[in-house]
C-alpha cells in the first residue's frame, strides 16, 4: 500500500502564489458580486426590455432569469465589469428572439384547422341517411350484405372479395349488382 507524505515545504510555497494568480484572473472577469448588484439594480428593466419583445410575463420572466444564468456561467469573459449590463441585455434580446422562434416553428408544425363542420340539422339528416342505409343492408340477402361490405366498405376488389368469400368472380359481380339495386330500391322507399 502506498504512504502518503505530507507535502513539502516548498510546494506549500508556491500554492498562495497560484490561488493569487487565480484570484487575479478571476477579477478581471465580473465578479459573483457585481452580477449579484446589477441583478437586483437591473432586473425590472431588463424585464421590461424583454415584455417589449415577448407578449406574457412568465416568458419575460424566464428569459431574463436564463440571461442572468448564461452571463453567471460566462462571467470570465466579459472583461470589463462596467459592460455586464449590455451583455445582459444582448443575452436578452437573443433569448427573446429564440423563443419567437421556437413559437412560429410551433404554429407552422401545428395540424391545419379542422374544416368548417356540419351544422346540425345536416347532421341530423346524415345520420337518417346513416340509419336508412344500414336498416336497408340488413334487409339484403347475406351474400349480397357480404359483399357489399367487403367491396365497399373494405374497400377490398372484387377479387379479393371473391376469394374471402370463396365464391367465383361472376357471383361477386351479380350479388354485387343485386345488393345495390336492392338498396336503391329500399332508400328511395319513403320511410
Amino acid at each position: 500500500m502506498p504512504v502518503i507524505a505530507p507535502m513539502p515545504a516548498s510546494r506549500s510555497a508556491r500554492m498562495p502564489a497560484q490561488s493569487e494568480s487565480s484570484d487575479r484572473a478571476m477579477a478581471v472577469g465580473t465578479t459573483v458580486d457585481h452580477l449579484t448588484e446589477t441583478y437586483r439594480a437591473h432586473y425590472r428593466s431588463l424585464l421590461g426590455l424583454a415584455a417589449l419583445l415577448l407578449d406574457d410575463t412568465a416568458s419575460c420572466e424566464d428569459v431574463v432569469q436564463e440571461a442572468f444564468i448564461r452571463v453567471h456561467s460566462a462571467r470570465n469573459r466579459v472583461r470589463d465589469p462596467e459592460k455586464t449590463l449590455a451583455y445582459l441585455r444582448q443575452t436578452v434580446v437573443n433569448l427573446s428572439r429564440s423563443a419567437l422562434r421556437r413559437r412560429i416553428l410551433g404554429l407552422k408544425l401545428l395540424s391545419k384547422p379542422m374544416p368548417d363542420m356540419a351544422s346540425a340539422e345536416e347532421g341530423a339528416y346524415e345520420q337518417l341517411e346513416r340509419d336508412q342505409l344500414i336498416k336497408a343492408m340488413r334487409g339484403l340477402q347475406r351474400r349480397q350484405r357480404e359483399v357489399l361490405v367487403l367491396r365497399y366498405f373494405v374497400d377490398m376488389t372484387e377479387a379479393q372479395v371473391a376469394e374471402a368469400l370463396g365464391i367465383s368472380l361472376g357471383s361477386v359481380k351479380a350479388y354485387g349488382s343485386r345488393g345495390i339495386a336492392a338498396l336503391r330500391v329500399a332508400m328511395e322507399a319513403p320511410a
